[in-house]
């Protein structure tokens, strides 16, 4: 018997009604440029001193990809600690990530980067290398800079905010978040979730946004909680209640147990993120597999679909070369 079928407003992607719902996530696979980093995050499990980590190497770069591509890979994060805005380091970093996502390019994967708050004609450089970028806001009350923020210059709510503005403003198709269990409030989390739906109403640009719970690693400075699942899902019911519709809420699969991921789906998360070998923000928690995933959450009625980096509204904002490249990607999808 045919099904009715009809377009899923948070994710673009057709689903089947009456049969099962659909849960999206991006076969990725993640390239630090460097973990070094200036600021100083007290939970922080990815960032090492400036000037003690080895920057990734474009001949490993060209040698690894090839491979990611046979493997089905879609999506290169690009994920790089932070060299400050005013070292004389920076336009040899900036170029040197800018290179890696070009290089991801030539070898037909889509890049997707993530290296803290960027300048504006930094950011215009690199969306003609990138299909989309990212940006967590993390939580925009002031008072974390004296908390957790106190060493992290780039972390003021204002700069990043800035950031989704350019974005907008240069059409750059954009993922951002929240980082729960800092020392937060929920008033907390309403502010931050209020500040993206104002930019969002304004640009319509943003993709997706995560709502990522603390998880305590072995690297951080100072020993934190875990934020409990309730409160998680509690925060997906606000970002269902105070976000735009055409924004999807986004769950990392492997900092929560199965039934805390179920609790947020039903609470109005639909995606899971990339799933990657490794999550480099939180190495203690390897992701789990896609045949677990489907395992844990078809029992109840969902199932996952791949999706690209890039949501399909946004393809006619990409220069020519990208979104030549993100049909032939979507073709290939679309045939699954």
């Amino acid at each position: 018997m045919d099904q009715a079928r009809a377009v899923d407003s948070r994710s673009g992607l057709l689903t089947q009604h009456g049969l099962q719902r659909v849960v999206t996530y991006s076969r990725a696979y993640t390239l630090v440029p460097t973990y070094e980093c200036f600021n100083r995050c007290t939970y922080c499990n990815f960032r090492v001193d400036p000037g003690h980590s080895p920057w990734l190497s474009l001949e490993d770069v060209a040698q690894q990809l090839p491979t990611l591509r046979r493997q089905g890979v879609c999506e290169v994060l690009v994920l790089s600690g932070e060299v400050a805005p005013h070292s004389p380091r920076r336009d040899d970093w900036f170029r040197h990530i800018y290179q890696i996502c070009a290089l991801a390019l030539e070898a037909g994967l889509l890049p997707h980067t993530n290296a803290g708050p960027l300048s504006r004609d930094e950011m215009a450089q690199l969306r003609q290398v990138n299909v989309s970028m990212g940006l967590m806001v993390e939580q925009v009350t002031p008072k974390l800079l004296d908390t957790v923020h106190r060493h992290a210059p780039s972390k003021r709510p204002e700069v990043r905010l800035q950031q989704l503005a350019w974005a907008g403003e240069l059409k750059i198709p954009f993922t951002t978040g929240l980082l729960l269990g800092l020392g937060e409030s929920e008033a907390d989390w309403v502010e931050s979730l209020r500040a993206i739906a104002t930019i969002q109403t304004r640009y319509g640009h943003i993709q997706e946004v995560i709502l990522q719970p603390h998880s305590p690693g072995q690297q951080q400075l100072q020993p934190g909680m875990a934020l409990d699942e309730a409160a998680l899902v509690r925060a997906v019911q606000l970002a269902k209640e105070y976000l735009p519709p055409d924004v999807n809420l986004q769950i990392p699969p492997n900092l929560v147990s199965h039934q805390g991921l179920l609790d947020c789906l039903t609470a109005g998360a639909r995606d899971l993120g990339g799933i990657s070998p490794v999550d480099e923000v939180n190495p203690d928690y390897d992701h789990p597999t896609l045949e677990s995933l489907e395992d844990a959450i078809a029992p109840s009625g969902w199932h996952l679909q791949p999706r690209l980096p890039i949501y399909p509204q946004y393809d006619p904002w990409l220069p020519d070369p990208l979104r030549s490249l993100v049909k032939t990607w979507r073709n290939s999808l679309n045939n699954l």
